[in-house]
């Protein structure tokens, strides 16, 4: 692991969580090994790695967004998302109720 990492950490720092996802990226250690190494959720580990890959990619644009935009954006995403995940749900519960039939939960 990076020197940065620490036997006992107690806060993870954007620093340390920089550190921790090199090292992933550039293959000296894997998720999973991260994770048991540091007692660390598998997905919050793989979320950092996400974030962290969605970033170089920002920094290495011609135009790079600001983070104010960058979450404008994924919130706007995830709106449309909501969105569609609702109407289906009302699509679905009107389907029921003409055939009537309950929704199995």
């Amino acid at each position: 692991m990076s020197t940065l990492m620490e036997d006992d950490i107690k806060r993870w720092t954007a620093k340390r969580k920089t550190a921790l996802v090199l090292d992933i990226i550039q293959g000296k250690t894997t998720i999973s090994e991260a994770s048991r190494a540091f007692d660390l959720n598998p997905s919050e580990v793989e979320q950092w790695v996400d974030e962290g890959k969605r970033g170089m990619e920002n920094a290495l644009r011609t135009k790079p967004l600001e983070v104010k935009e960058q979450y404008e954006k994924q919130l706007r995403e995830l709106q449309e998302a909501y969105g569609e995940a609702m109407l289906e749900l009302r699509a679905r519960k009107k389907l029921a109720s003409l055939l009537g039939t309950e929704d199995e939960k």
